[in-house]
């Protein structure tokens, strides 16, 4: 699949095989299976070329990662602690494209209040640094082991510079 997404247009198994072949001794006939599995699971469609098939994505890997991304965050008990917990694994660039990815969403109508009278479980800004997750009308609780008012990452026991972890 990534050389199919890679490439972003119909292959056929011989353009796989001849790129893959640059890394590593493969036969035709493998390459042949995997992406007719691939057609059968509904990764990729099809289309006849005289004796050949050209495989094309189905969807695109962003999509497919958002798929599984909601599909893990959905079977969570505790959704807003899940991404919380999330959130505080990713790198500062990782953040930063998640902003952008929620300006585009929410569009410039929209502001960060949005949606605070709907009674759902929501995170705010200072809750999503400090790793707290608010209830309407209740009040924070840790979405983490961490001690309110520690960044995320800190652990005042483990000495200078350290996580402790």
């Amino acid at each position: 699949m990534t050389r199919v997404w890679k490439w972003n247009r119909p292959v056929t198994v011989r353009e796989v095989l001849e790129d893959l072949q640059q890394e590593r001794s493969i036969a035709y006939t493998t390459v042949m299976t995997v992406l007719d599995n691939l057609h059968q699971k509904g990764w990729v469609r099809r289309e006849a070329e005289g004796r050949a098939y050209r495989y094309e994505a189905v969807s695109t890997r962003a999509a497919y990662s958002a798929a599984l991304m909601n599909d893990a965050w959905s079977q969570s008990d505790n959704p807003a602690a899940a991404l919380v917990a999330f959130f505080g694994m990713m790198s500062q660039e990782q953040r930063r494209a998640l902003r952008d990815a929620v300006h585009i969403v929410q569009g410039p109508e929209e502001g960060p209040e949005q949606g605070a009278d709907s009674g759902e479980t929501r995170v705010t800004p200072d809750a999503a640094h400090e790793k707290r997750v608010e209830k309407p009308d209740e009040k924070p609780v840790e979405a983490s082991g961490e001690k309110q008012g520690e960044k995320p990452g800190e652990n005042p026991d483990s000495g200078p510079g350290g996580t402790g972890r």
